[in-house]
Order: structure tokens, then sequence, then C-alpha cells
């Protein structure tokens, strides 16, 4: 049997009894690492498996499924995805490949930020398209997410935007020479994706994104123990939501986001009372947040 198997959004302990017993079956078990992380290292995880873990990397994924689904037609096989299998295309691909070769595959789910995102208090039946904004360069800036975020917009929908990350990634210049040569790990903060954002509006001017009056909400570490609840760690690294205008959310120091990994809610404009109460508790203006809710709402 391939197993695909969701562990959740934080720690080791998030994976479900299901995919546990899964995994102390598997003679081989791979850990994804590129899409999203976990907020444990993988020593704690192969303590609280009791298992050694396989790093599988984009290249080995994508160039090298054929290693990763060796022998799986005759004994067990596991690929752990952070969050839910299917969050990502690329583990698609894979039971694909899997199908294609005759393997016997099974799906054990989790939680992703995809259901997560409600600790904001916005209803998920609200949400519309989401959206990933990758990291500018001086000569890449795509723009296709601000396609999506109007089409929501437009029906009055919520945005979830997944804010990227750099994992194993290489330079231009090492790249063009074929040097495995790997640039430090990044992860796109909250006052970065505002500056993109309306950046993009700035040169589109169709009027979707405003800094005084579009509202938005950043997460971190969903699925962490909220700040102000009792935690072991670093209160840093807890589950922190701020709400505010996109100009509040851009001026804000990135401390206050916490540590990553980051999302971005924006607002749409059927906002329910509801709703806007309950996320207003995170508002770093409350009243600039109620006196906009209470306009779109």
């Amino acid at each position: 049997m391939f197993y695909v198997i969701g562990l959740g959004l934080c720690d080791e302990k998030d994976i479900t009894v299901r995919g546990l017993e899964a995994v102390k079956s598997c003679s081989r078990v791979y850990l994804e690492a590129y899409t999203s992380i976990l907020m444990v290292n993988k020593d704690r995880l192969e303590a609280f498996y009791g298992k050694s873990l396989i790093l599988a990397d984009r290249d080995m994924v994508e160039l090298e499924s054929d290693d990763i689904l060796r022998g799986a037609a005759t004994e067990n096989v596991a690929f752990l995805v952070v969050g839910d299998p299917f969050g990502a295309t690329t583990h698609t691909d894979l039971l694909l490949r899997a199908r294609d070769l005759q393997i016997p595959t099974q799906i054990i789910h989790n939680a992703s930020i995809i259901n997560a995102v409600g600790c904001s208090g916005l209803q998920l039946y609200n949400f519309g398209q989401t959206v990933s904004l990758v990291f500018f360069t001086d000569t890449w800036k795509p723009d296709s997410f601000y396609d999506r975020i109007a089409e929501n917009a437009k029906l009055g929908l919520h945005t979830l935007v997944l804010l990227d990350i750099k994992v194993k990634e290489q330079s231009e210049e090492n790249l063009a020479r074929g040097r495995k040569i790997y640039e430090p790990p990044r992860y796109m903060s909250i006052p970065i994706a505002v500056n993109q954002l309306l950046e993009i509006e700035s040169i589109r001017k169709e009027g979707i994104l405003d800094g005084d009056s579009t509202l938005a909400i950043a997460l971190s570490r969903v699925g962490s123990i909220p700040s102000g609840e009792e935690s072991t760690d670093d209160d840093e690294g807890t589950q922190r939501i701020v709400a505010g205008t996109l100009s509040d959310l851009q001026v804000q120091p990135e401390s206050v986001f916490g540590k990553p990994l980051h999302s971005l809610i924006i607002a749409g404009k059927r906002l329910h009372e509801l709703e806007a109460i309950y996320a207003g508790a995170f508002a770093v203006n409350k009243e600039n947040w109620n006196r906009i809710a209470k306009q779109t709402s």
C-alpha cells in the first residue's frame, strides 16, 4: 500500500490515530518538505512516530517519483504531507503515477489551512477562490492572483491568500551553472504581502484593493496554541490573528504577526455582522474596523 498521510498544521501530535497506525506499518516513510512546514523538527517527528523519515524535496517528488513508489506494491510506503494530502497538485501527480503502476493507494486526511482559517471568525461558506502570492523579483511580478481576488470581490466573497515560502531554492546564477548550492529558507511576511498586493493594485488600477478601506486578517502558525493561552513554547511561536485594513497591517512591525508560516485573508463585502464582531476582537484599530465593517455588511 502507498499511503499519503496528512500531518495537520502544528506538531507531531496532530497526526490522526489512523495515520499514525499506517506510519508504524510502513517500511519506508517520506516527509514532503517544500510545499509547507510543520512547527517542529524532523527529530521530534521520528521520536513520536517511531520511524526514520526520508526528507523528500521538490526534485525528489517531481523527478524521482519511481524511487518513492519502489516496492509499494508488495510493502507499505508512506508519504507524509503537512496539512491535508490534497493541498498541493504535486501530490495528485504522485497518486496518478501510483495508479499507473497499479499500486494500491490510501489517503488519510487531516486539518489544513483551508478549513482552519475559520479561526479568524469568518465563515467558510463565504470564501471564494484561494490564491498564492509569490515573492516578487525586480524582473518578475506575476499578477494572476489579482484576477481571482477580483472575481471573489465581485461576489462579496473572502479570499484566502497563501504566502510564499522558499525552501531549498537556488539563485539564478547557481541554477544556470548547475551548482547544487541552495539559498537560506525564506518565508513571506504579512507586510511584504500587503506591499505586493497594493503594488499590483497601483498597476492594475481596478479598485479591488484599497489600503484604507479593504479589511484583512493576518494569520500565523494556525493550529498551534493561541497566544494568551497556556503554552510551553516561546509566545512568538504561537497562533496569532491580527485584523485591520491593509494599511493598518502594512505599518505593523513584523514581530506583531509572530513567526511563520503566515496567511492573509482579504475580507469580502458580504461580511456578516457576526463575522465582523468576531474578527474585530483581533483588530489593531477596533474603532476603524467597526466603522468600515458596518459600511460593508
